[in-house]
């Protein structure tokens, strides 16, 4: 299991025990309350046949009172402990209570004279663990015409046996159990789905990245067919830039943007004449304007490239310089990009110690002689400070590399960088 599939495994666990914690208190609760209205329905429902089985549910009439009382005492034996029978205007006409219903009537809420107009109930906790389920009906001629006249009021209570607590008590476990279950059978079943797509994801994105890399790669393969040397060069710069930006923390775009500037800093030279870019002397001043138009026409190139727009400002602004004396916009300071200032010390050193065709490499001292005696001028001192403890390891690895060591030195780096 890569660090991607733990890292999903974990994420979704957490969700599916988030889900989990979350709805089973919920289909525990809504259970536990699903279980009270059922014994209150039925408690009701068998209440109104003994009251209509007894007469007592017109209680306006002579017989009223005899009647309350007939069905009170039979309702009271069966599914209440306590059965209480109000005429319409609220006064009691018939109480009875087991033996139950006694013990708990004097600590059951008090209230005055019945007024309701729909059926309600109430559960009451009562100390000793006692479950006390409270129902309040207002009596019709019709229990589902709600436009009748009330013609009398019954009030049950109902001490919840150990039997029915535990039964309850059962169901609802089971319930939030199998909602626990559930949430986590659908997350293990959601990490293979979410594993594989993000699979196929990372496979097109990859696909995509490594076109794009090959693409860079033709570009500058593109500039080495005209100049012998800027294959070579190409890479070990990039791979230097991209050295020193990983010891100044850059990461992420940022580092992909400036190992692709990089390499293709000098991608405008394809538009510079043979005359020109491979003559073996010094240039002379119209041939070193001409030389300069690389960059805006390097600009050109990339911008509006899609990714490659990240890599504008190395190619726009490789040729500038700390105090404002480069070319073409005389950027200054902080006003150069990092990644371009980056660069410049990496390509400098870089042209300094390799053989060109009109010079011989220079040796390390005489290298770094150059580059300290232009830090402040040329280079950026802070970068500097930077790429000092690391030249000489890096001149010695590349003295002696030529271009296929020099590739795979920055394909390792790509790949780290641009996750391949």
């Amino acid at each position: 299991m890569n660090n991607f599939q733990k890292r999903t495994a974990i994420r979704i666990a957490g969700v599916s025990l988030l889900l989990a914690s979350v709805a089973s208190p919920v289909a525990w609760f809504v259970t536990r309350e699903s279980a009270e209205e059922s014994v209150v329905s039925l408690a009701t429902e068998e209440s109104g046949r003994l009251l209509h089985h007894y007469d007592a549910i017109n209680l306006t009439g002579p017989k009223a009172t005899e009647h309350a009382q007939l069905a009170a005492k039979t309702i009271s034996g069966g599914l209440f402990d306590i059965a209480e029978i109000y005429s319409p205007a609220g006064d009691k006409l018939a109480e009875s209570l087991t033996k139950e219903g006694a013990a708990v009537e004097p600590a059951l809420p008090s209230h005055g004279k019945p007024s309701y107009t729909q059926p309600s109930y109430e559960s009451l906790r009562l100390s000793g663990d006692l479950w006390i389920l409270r129902v309040f009906v207002p009596l019709r001629e019709s229990a589902t015409n709600m436009q009748l006249p009330i013609t009398g009021y019954f009030e049950g209570v109902r001490v919840v046996p150990e039997w029915q607590k535990a039964q309850i008590l059962h169901n609802s476990l089971t319930v939030a159990l199998m909602v626990c279950l559930a949430s986590l059978l659908c997350g293990a079943a959601l990490y293979p789905v979410v594993v594989r797509l993000s699979s196929d994801n990372e496979r097109k994105t990859r696909e995509v990245l490594d076109s794009h890399i090959s693409m860079m790669e033709a570009l500058g393969r593109a500039i080495a067919k005209r100049d012998s040397d800027t294959g070579a060069h190409n890479y070990r710069v990039a791979w230097i830039a991209a050295g020193v930006a990983e010891k100044m923390g850059i990461q992420g775009k940022d580092m992909q943007a400036l190992i692709a500037g990089s390499f293709l800093h000098d991608v405008g030279k394809i538009g510079i004449p043979d005359a020109i870019l491979l003559k073996p002397g010094k240039l002379d001043e119209a041939e070193m304007t001409i030389m300069r138009t690389h960059v805006n026409q390097g600009k050109d190139i990339v911008t509006g490239a899609g990714w490659l727009d990240g890599a504008n400002d190395v190619v726009a602004s490789h040729h500038e310089k700390w105090n404002g004396s480069g070319y073409p916009q005389h950027l200054e300071g902080a006003n150069i990009p990092l990644s371009a200032r980056i660069f410049a010390v990496a390509d400098v050193f870089d042209a300094l110690c390799s053989k060109r065709p009109y010079k011989e490499p220079m040796g390390f001292e005489a290298t770094m002689a150059i580059l300290d005696k232009d830090t402040g001028s040329h280079f950026d001192p802070g970068v500097m400070a930077v790429f000092k403890p690391m030249a000489r390891e890096i001149f010695d690895l590349l003295s002696h590399a030529n271009e296929d060591v020099a590739r795979q030195l920055l394909e390792d780096r790509v790949r780290r960088h641009f996750e391949l």
